[in-house]
C-alpha cells in the first residue's frame, strides 16, 4: 500500500509541474519552436570548422567559461606570443593544453586566462617522443609556437626551429585526430637567407607541409608588445648606457606587427571554414619603418633625447663573433646576446617586409593596429620621471641648450 501511495504522489507532482510549465509558456509566449533559451540557438553554436566540412563542435556559448569542445595543444605557450594565443583561445571556450619543460612556475600565469580546469599545464621533454605524444593525445588542434633567436650549449638553431617542428608534424599525422595544425614561422624565412634562424624556419615550413599538406603557416614580422625583445631592449640600452647602437646605420627596413594582432590571426584561421588550410600568411604591420625611424618612435615615447652610435655591419659581426666561437668550447653557459646577436645582425643585412602578392591579415578578415599609440604604451615605464615626465617640447630640446 505504501508503494502505491508513493506512486500516486509522484504522478500528481508531475502533473502539477507540467501544468506550471504550461502556464509559464502561456504567460511568456514561449513556443516549442522558440530556441532563444536553449543551446540550439545560433548564438551558442561554434564557428570552428575542420577541414572545411561541417563544424568542429556544435555546442558551447563561445565565452571564457564555456566548453566549446576544442582542445588545443600549444607548444611554446610560455613564450612571448604564446601567452596571447592562450588568452584568445581561452576566451572562446577552448581547453588549452600547455606543454612546458622547466619549472612549474613557468606556465602559472597562463592558468588565470581560463576558467577552472580550462588551462592544463603538462610537463614534457621535447626530445622524448612518448612525452610529446602524451601532451597531444587528447587534442584536436596543435599549434607550434616554438622558436628561439639565439643558440645555447644545449639547443641549436636547427634543433629548436626545424627538428622539433618536423617531429611535431609527424606525431600529429600519426595521431589521426588532429583537425588543424598551425606552424608559426618568421617573416623572411627562406632557404637562401643569410640567417641560420630563417633558413631553419624555411626548412620547418617545408617539413610541416610535407607531413600535413593542410597545415597553416603563419609568418609574423618582428612582434611588438609589452614583453617584446626589440623595443624593450632598445629602451634599456638607452637608459643604461645613454645611447643606442644602430647596426648597419639603421637603414634596414622592417614591418613590425602588434603581437595581439598575430594571436588574433591564429585564432581567426581556426574559426574559418577551412579556407586557410594549406596556405601561408605573412603578417606584417600596416607601416614599414627603417630601424632608425623605429628607434625615433621609441625615444619619443620614453621622452629622452636621441643619441645613436652607428655600428657598421663588419664591426657588429666582430663584436658578436666571440660568443659564437666560445659557445661550445667553454664548460659554462654564456650570456644571452640581446643587442649583438650574430644571426640577427646577418638577418638585418636584408629588408624584411611582406611580399607583394602574399596572403595577409586582410585575407583573414582582420586589420592590424598601427604601431604608434597603444601598442607601445608600455614604454612609458622607461620615463625617468614617471608617466607624466617630460612634454612635447622637452622631447625635442636637448638639455645642453639650457647650460
Amino acid at each position: 500500500m505504501q508503494a502505491i501511495s508513493r506512486r500516486i504522489v509522484q504522478q500528481q507532482s508531475l502533473k502539477s509541474s507540467s501544468a506550471s510549465i504550461s502556464s509559464l509558456k502561456s504567460l511568456y509566449s514561449i513556443s516549442s519552436s522558440d530556441h532563444r533559451y536553449g543551446a540550439d540557438h545560433p548564438r551558442y553554436g561554434s564557428t570552428l570548422a575542420t577541414k572545411g566540412v561541417g563544424h568542429l563542435v556544435r555546442k558551447g556559448t563561445g565565452g571564457r567559461s564555456s566548453v566549446s569542445g576544442l582542445v588545443a595543444t600549444v607548444f611554446g605557450a610560455t613564450g612571448f606570443l604564446g601567452r596571447y594565443v592562450v588568452q584568445q583561445l581561452a576566451k572562446i571556450g577552448t581547453q588549452v593544453l600547455v606543454p612546458f619543460r622547466g619549472s612549474e612556475d613557468n606556465p602559472r600565469h597562463l592558468k588565470l586566462m581560463g576558467d577552472l580546469g580550462q588551462i592544463v599545464p603538462m610537463k614534457y621533454d621535447p626530445r622524448d617522443e612518448n612525452s610529446i605524444k602524451a601532451v597531444m593525445a587528447k587534442a584536436n588542434v596543435v599549434l607550434n609556437l616554438i622558436g628561439r633567436e639565439y643558440e645555447t650549449r644545449n639547443y641549436s638553431f636547427e634543433e629548436v626551429n626545424f627538428s622539433m617542428a618536423e617531429q611535431l608534424a609527424m606525431i600529429a599525422k600519426e595521431h589521426g585526430g588532429i583537425a588543424r595544425f598551425i606552424q608559426v614561422s618568421c617573416l623572411g624565412a627562406s632557404p637562401s637567407s643569410p640567417s641560420r634562424l630563417l633558413r631553419a624556419k624555411a626548412a620547418a615550413e617545408e617539413a610541416v607541409l610535407r607531413e600535413i599538406p593542410e597545415a597553416t603557416i603563419m609568418r609574423p614580422a618582428v612582434m611588438v608588445g609589452t614583453e617584446d625583445r626589440i623595443m624593450n631592449t632598445w629602451a634599456r640600452s638607452a637608459k643604461n648606457y645613454g645611447f643606442l647602437p644602430l647596426i648597419g646605420g639603421g637603414s634596414t627596413k622592417i614591418q613590425p606587427v602588434y603581437v595581439i594582432d598575430v594571436a588574433g590571426a591564429i585564432v581567426a584561421a581556426l574559426k574559418d571554414d577551412g579556407t586557410s588550410m594549406g596556405k601561408i600568411y605573412e603578417l606584417g604591420g600596416p607601416d614599414i619603418y627603417t630601424i632608425h625611424e623605429l628607434a625615433e618612435i621609441m625615444y619619443d615615447v620614453i621622452r629622452e633625447w636621441p643619441r645613436y652610435v652607428k655600428v657598421p655591419f663588419p664591426i657588429a659581426k666582430a663584436i658578436a663573433m666571440p660568443r659564437e666561437f666560445l659557445l661550445n668550447k667553454v664548460p659554462f653557459p654564456l650570456p644571452v646576446p640581446f643587442m649583438f646577436n650574430l644571426d640577427q645582425i646577418l638577418a638585418l643585412t636584408k629588408d624584411t617586409v611582406v611580399s607583394e602578392n602574399a596572403l595577409t591579415f586582410s585575407d583573414l578578415g582582420l586589420v592590424p593596429h598601427k604601431l604608434k599609440g597603444y601598442p607601445i604604451e608600455f614604454l612609458i615605464a622607461f620615463r625617468k620621471g614617471g608617466p607624466q615626465f617630460g612634454s612635447t617640447v622637452s622631447e625635442k630640446v636637448s638639455t645642453d641648450d639650457y647650460a
